[in-house]
């Protein structure tokens, strides 16, 4: 999760891949629809290329101008900024923004299931098993 957070937990960086999402691949729209400083959105546009979530690509040579793009790693993304957007719903004051359409045509209930058992997960129903060695629930070990 730390190692996540480092690439993507800091709110221009989620801001810049929710407006790829959504199809605003251009700098000056992103900058508008997220409010983004231009020297902010620079760098976290230069450090999300740098980490493979997306790619910048030439749309005019004269001047040169680029576009962006996620990469298939920037996609998996999606899921969690519909995640995040519900919560934001059900715990903060800020009204919804935005109804998700699913490609059935209803409104989007996300749900997250088991691949396996095809069961709802919630969080509570799941352990963690510690593949690092000297690490335990209750704090890391001498």
């Amino acid at each position: 999760m730390a190692a996540a957070l480092d690439v993507i937990g800091e709110k221009w960086s989620l801001l810049v891949v929710r407006e790829l999402s959504l199809g605003v691949h251009r700098f000056d729209a992103i900058a508008r629809n997220t409010g983004a400083p231009r020297d902010i959105l620079t760098a976290r546009l230069r450090s999300l290329e740098a980490a493979g979530v997306l790619e910048r690509r030439l749309y005019q040579e004269r001047p040169e101008r680029f576009e962006y793009r996620l990469t298939p790693a920037g996609k998996e993304l999606r899921p969690i900024l519909l995640a995040l957007a519900e919560w934001g719903v059900r715990n903060t004051s800020q009204p919804r923004a935005a109804k998700w359409i699913h490609d059935c045509g209803a409104v989007l209930d996300l749900q997250h299931t088991c691949a396996h058992c095809g069961g709802e997960v919630t969080g509570s129903d799941v352990t963690s098993h510690s593949l690092v060695p000297g690490w335990e629930t209750t704090g890391a070990t001498a």
